[in-house]
């Protein structure tokens, strides 16, 4: 099957300058998917950031919002109708069974959508507070945006952060995760099709080094990153030495769960194996600390034992449509959960798991460990696989505190037949969402999304995902003239 391996600048299909390539492997059997993916350098970023001042302060500043609007919907249209040829390069590129990039991509499509519908809803305010005065307080875009993906859903962050940019009228550079940038590659012809004038949305290829270029960019006055804490800790650095530029982040986290005596245990179950295991756990959101009343723990235990066990057995070729459960994204993500596994043996008790599965390809059995020290790596940082930790609690308070230790706060998860006890944890959780008797469920595309204390800063989805692409401007008149 064909691809587009080069760079979108201004419209065109066009080489790096920078002459570097990137190698993306199956992680199913570590075949070579492609080996001249173009990468970008800083004089490739230059010529993509000028061709977006360039159609920001030109064509794209008079297009009217009904445009905009006709322009994004055409867009989706084209995204979903092309979604069967291009999503086996996400399957191929990271291992993404067939059902994760069916979800991947309509989420995306969803997301343009509702956004296309927002181009024309941006009011502004008008106040005559004091005598003789008249303020307006408007909304203007706030200029040329970028967006750097992470590489477990990179469509998703395309349209999770370019939709709202383009809504209020900004232009859009995109650089998807060096580990799955095909699949996104490909949205070049389809940008043209739908119209959009040259330099309003790019994509520019490459590893941590190009996203640096991005986030020091003198004439760049947004970003968003999604990724590590570690990463994103760096984006907000340069983007403050250089120009202080707008930053969102979504950095991950370490998401609790807590299950009450009370709660229906069927659902909970469901909630904490394949719905944690989705996607091999490697999604942002996993409740991957779980803590359960003691009254029940050992059935709970003990039943989430044989679904882990089960679920196991639905592992295999990716691009089958039976396949559940993945291989990890690469080599180094492999490694990476290797290694705690070998470090939560010493920490924590292994109930199943905690090895690779098969020879070939970078699977690993879904793995519980219970009872893990206050100190354990396993328990306190994200290790973004099919490994969850249990604990237990005694009353609703220590519950709560067990959920707030961490440094993440990015989702939480209740269970309870109660919803007064749900609604009275819920205030008391440190973290941007939580889900009451669900688990590791992305939300509707209509609200915002993302985390307190190190999973981040800002929201995306939702109206408050698009007011972070707006500046707010107060014009005062004078009316006694």
């Amino acid at each position: 099957m064909g691809y587009h391996n080069q760079l979108f600048i201004n419209n065109e299909y066009v080489d790096a300058k920078s002459g570097e390539k990137i190698s993306v492997y199956n992680p199913h059997d570590s075949s070579l998917v492609a080996d001249d993916i173009h990468a970008a350098g800083q004089a490739d970023v230059d010529a993509a950031v000028a061709a977006s001042r360039a159609a920001y302060k030109g064509e794209w500043s008079k297009w009217t919002p009904r445009q905009r609007s006709v322009a994004m919907n055409k867009l989706a249209d084209l995204i979903e109708k092309h979604a069967d040829e291009h999503r086996p390069w996400e399957t191929k590129s990271m291992g993404q069974p067939t059902m994760f990039t069916q979800f991947v991509y309509n989420y995306s499509v969803s997301l343009i959508r509702y956004y296309a519908g927002w181009t024309d809803k941006v009011t502004g305010e008008s106040y005559q507070s004091t005598p003789g005065s008249y303020q307006i307080v408007q909304y203007d875009p706030v200029g040329v945006c970028a967006g750097i993906g992470a590489w477990n859903a990179s469509l998703v962050y395309f349209a999770m952060k370019g939709a709202p940019a383009l809504a209020a009228g900004c232009t859009f550079i995109y650089k998807p995760s060096e580990k799955t940038p095909i699949g996104v590659m490909q949205l070049g012809d389809l940008i043209k099709e739908a119209g959009f004038p040259p330099g309003v949305i790019q994509i520019v290829n490459g590893d941590a080094k190009t996203g640096a270029m991005l986030a020091s960019h003198m004439d760049i006055n947004k970003i968003s990153f999604t990724g590590s804490v570690f990463a994103g800790k760096k984006v907000q650095e340069l983007a403050a030495k250089s120009n202080l530029k707008r930053v969102t982040l979504e950095l991950g986290g370490k998401s609790p769960s807590l299950i009450f005596a009370d709660a229906d245990l069927e659902n909970a179950l469901v909630h904490h194996s394949q719905n944690f295991l989705f996607n091999s756990g490697q999604v942002c959101i996993a409740s991957s600390r779980t803590f359960v009343h003691e009254d029940i723990a050992e059935g709970f235990v003990a039943e989430l034992k044989v679904r882990f066990q089960q679920f196991a057995q639905a592992s295999g070729q990716p691009l089958d449509e039976k396949t559940f459960l993945g291989p990890l994204a690469d080599v180094k993500q492999f490694d990476r959960v290797m290694g705690f596994l070998e470090v939560g043996k010493k920490e924590a008790e292994l109930v199943t798991g905690g090895v690779r599965r098969g020879d070939s390809g970078y699977y690993i059995e879904p793995t519980i460990f219970l009872n893990p020290k206050d100190d354990a790596r396993i328990y306190r940082e994200e290790i973004f696989g099919p490994v969850i930790t249990i604990r237990t609690f005694k009353t609703e308070e220590e519950a709560i505190r067990l959920a707030n230790d961490t440094s993440f706060g990015l989702a939480a998860y209740i269970f309870t037949a109660s919803i007064g006890r749900a609604l009275r944890v819920a205030k008391q959780i440190e973290s941007g969402m939580v889900n009451i008797n669900q688990a590791s469920g992305v939300g509707g595309v209509e609200l915002p999304f993302g985390g307190m204390k190190q999973s981040g800063l800002g929201r995306e989805g939702g109206k408050q995902g698009l007011m972070q692409y707006l500046e707010m401007k107060t014009i005062t008149i004078n009316t006694a003239l």
